[in-house]
């Protein structure tokens, strides 16, 4: 006997939702039951619309697990297709795995849930369980252990620097045992005069903060400086004979144009987004971001070695 219960949604079943699969002519995906419980994982609203349409079977696979990890799956499950979870939905769930798996990193719960990182840091320093309570080394999506306060690690990070001030931001992320993100932080602190640890003493003092310009738009999502300077960059390029005058380069610039976001793409792209995916898409993003960080390191570094 199926069990429709211990769902991710708060507010439960979507009658909307439930007639219009009923009135789907074709037959639905299978279900995904947890064979210990015999609850329904994945496909609620199609085990009721089955009902509606006076059905007594439907296809299905097992999952073996305990409920916990039941639980995990259902929620990326409905992520990944059918009617999306809310934003409600995805807190609540984030704040029981926080509960439950207290040892995950915020980037591994936030992948699961479909927020960003910082909202799952919120739902944990909200739980209670930020403090005290929290273990001193967490699990991340790479199933790596780190440290929860890497402040060591950071001081560890702008000796390397010292040590070798052309060194990647790999090398310096190994050689201190922290994460690429945490190293490039650091660096940004250490070149800006500031303690490599956020909540140290500034080395410098407090850091100026230019007053912005009666023409700027300091609203604008993207960044209409940024997105200018970028197109003038593309333009001295364009004129560089060594990519203008070969396939290879032609087609270097090709790509780089076909990436670039234009000063008025935030009209039309923050629009166009879905509220409901608007945080999987900023984790899309920030995941995007990462990547450019990682292709300009090692344009950096190639760049170091030429010269």
């Amino acid at each position: 006997m199926l069990k429709l219960t211990d769902s991710p949604r708060i507010d439960g079943e979507d009658p909307a939702h439930t007639k219009l699969l009923a009135e789907i002519a074709a037959p639905l995906p299978p279900i995904v039951v947890h064979r210990q419980t015999m609850r329904v994982i994945d496909g609620e609203h199609r085990v009721r619309a089955a009902l509606l349409r006076g059905e007594d079977e439907l296809d299905a696979r097992f999952f073996d697990g305990d409920e916990d990890s039941a639980f995990i799956m259902a929620v990326e499950a409905n992520l990944a297709h059918g009617l999306p979870l809310s934003l409600a939905d995805r807190r609540a769930a984030a704040q029981r795995i926080v509960e439950r798996h207290a040892d995950w990193s915020d980037r591994s719960i936030a992948a699961a849930v479909g927020l960003s990182a910082e909202a799952v840091a919120r739902v944990r320093r909200n739980s209670g369980l930020g403090g005290g309570q929290s273990p001193i080394a967490r699990i991340g999506r790479d199933g790596r252990v780190r440290p929860v306060d890497s402040t060591q690690g950071r001081i560890r990070a702008s000796q390397v620097l010292e040590e070798k001030p052309d060194a990647s931001l790999r090398q310096i992320a190994k050689e201190a045992g922290i994460s690429v993100g945490t190293a490039r932080d650091v660096r940004d602190r250490v070149k800006r005069g500031l303690d490599p640890a956020p909540g140290g003493r500034d080395k410098k003092g407090p850091t100026p903060v230019k007053t912005p310009s009666p023409n700027s738009d300091p609203a604008t999502p993207f960044g209409r400086t940024t997105a200018d300077d970028t197109a003038s960059t593309l333009q001295s390029l364009r004129k560089d004979p060594s990519l203008r005058f070969t396939e290879a380069g032609r087609r270097l610039l090709r790509w780089l144009d076909g990436h670039a976001l234009r000063p008025d793409d935030d009209a039309w792209v923050v629009p166009s987004v879905p509220p409901h995916c608007a945080v999987l898409i900023a984790e899309i993003a920030r995941q995007y971001a990462e990547m450019w960080h990682g292709f300009a390191e090692v344009l950096e570094q190639r760049g170091h070695e030429a010269t």
